[in-house]
């Protein structure tokens, strides 16, 4: 599936530090590799809507990782998955009377346009699970001949005795896990499964569902193979970061790691899970299914600066959860104003700021970031900064991806 074009990114004169970054795993921070190349997998959307600023944060996040990660002069490996093809999808479908494909294409190029507009890196390989069905059935196919996976009537399932990861990632209790496995495509009290939390590898035909001619069966893909597929055959059979939101803990990435650990016999899949925070709008997270949305392309269309929509997600953590304001927008529109005037200003060149490499570099710290660049901006205007604009107009374009 074809991405985004490539966003032009500066050179710094002087190389990061290696980034540490927040596990959820071990629940500390680690340093990413800089002496090799790095890889990174990060779960894309269900696309029947498109970018709303939860997911706009999320990705927002992660290119700020790649960004820091390539600034110690990293080659990063990064891969992406869409999930064009699932129950959400289809069951918008059905409610608006459309064709499941069409929305999917009209939502996956709304999506590239945001993420073009908010200057997000784009994956080298951007793949959906239509296209990569292949890889997802000999996924399955090999989990079925190691005996990690077993049949219910023409389903097929995960059998979580294979694995001791689950739980591990998220930290929550058995009775959670049952509640939220529920919530987010699950279906515990189907008679015949092994264990209450098998995930369903690959579903058979059934009434109007769309599906797939294959040796396992008519039928399509569950959701967690999709991602362990795609990222063991496109990056390696350990990847160093698996990213998403913070919902996405359980079960999607225990799962779909534990899909990889048991094909590839190679444990842990990710060394390390990171996940960003959850975006409320009056007090509720973001959810399609609640329709409590702010979208990136509305904004757009009424004439936001992306750029300050991007400032506004940087002014957050990524790890915290935050509500959405208008107000936000007010004080990036502001923000974005003020460094636009600094940089403007044309004094010599400088070395870049330590401070903002380094606020970067512990666990992506963009409040900090923000406040490093406002203060060199203030007094740049005042005529009394140290910092040369060039090199600061670079720094904050490679590193914070503002304009």
């Amino acid at each position: 599936m074809q991405s985004w074009s490539q966003v032009t990114v500066p050179q710094l004169s002087s190389l990061a530090p290696a980034p540490h970054v927040y596990d959820s795993a071990s629940q500390e921070l680690i340093a990413l590799p800089i002496d090799r190349p790095g890889n990174i997998y990060v779960c894309g959307i269900t696309p029947y809507d498109a970018t709303h600023m939860g997911h706009a944060a999320t990705y927002v996040a992660f290119d700020t990782l790649i960004r820091i990660w390539r600034a110690a002069g990293v080659t990063v490996n990064f891969t992406q998955n869409i999930t064009d093809v699932d129950d959400p999808l289809i069951e918008r479908a059905i409610a608006t009377k459309r064709d499941w494909r069409d929305i999917a294409t009209e939502q996956i190029e709304l999506f590239r346009q945001d993420m073009q507009a908010l200057r997000i890196i784009p994956p080298q390989h951007y793949m959906g699970v239509v296209e990569s069905m292949p890889l997802i059935e000999n996924a399955v196919a090999k989990l079925l001949a190691q005996g990690a996976a077993y049949y219910v009537e023409q389903d097929i399932y995960y059998d979580l005795s294979e694995t001791e990861l689950i739980g591990k990632i998220s930290h929550l209790t058995d009775a959670e896990m049952f509640e939220v496995f529920g919530q987010r495509g699950g279906d515990p009290l189907r008679p015949g499964k092994r264990h209450a939390l098998d995930p369903m590898l690959w579903r058979a035909r059934t009434g109007v569902d769309p599906y797939w001619p294959s040796e396992l069966g008519e039928g399509r893909p569950g959701w967690h193979i999709e991602c362990s597929a795609i990222a063991t055959h496109y990056l390696s059979e350990q990847v160093d970061v698996q990213g998403g939101g913070s919902d996405l803990k359980f079960p999607h990435h225990e799962m779909s790691a534990a899909h990889a650990e048991s094909s590839t016999g190679k444990s842990p899949f990710a060394k390390t899970y990171m996940h960003a925070g959850m975006v409320s709008l009056a007090g509720e997270k973001m959810s399609k299914s609640l329709g409590n949305l702010v979208f990136v392309s509305k904004l757009r269309s009424t004439g936001t600066d992306p750029m300050a929509i991007r400032l506004a997600i940087l002014a957050h953590h990524y790890r915290s959860d935050w509500e959405w304001f208008d107000t936000e927008l007010v004080a990036a529109h502001e923000r974005l104003a003020l460094w636009r005037a600094a940089c403007e200003m044309n004094i010599g060149a400088a070395s870049v700021s330590s401070e903002l490499v380094t606020a970067l570099a512990n666990d992506l710290d963009t409040p900090a970031a923000l406040q490093i660049v406002d203060q060199w901006a203030t007094a740049t205007i005042a005529g009394a900064a140290d910092e040369g604009t060039t090199e600061m107009k670079n720094a904050i374009d490679a590193l914070l991806g503002i304009i």
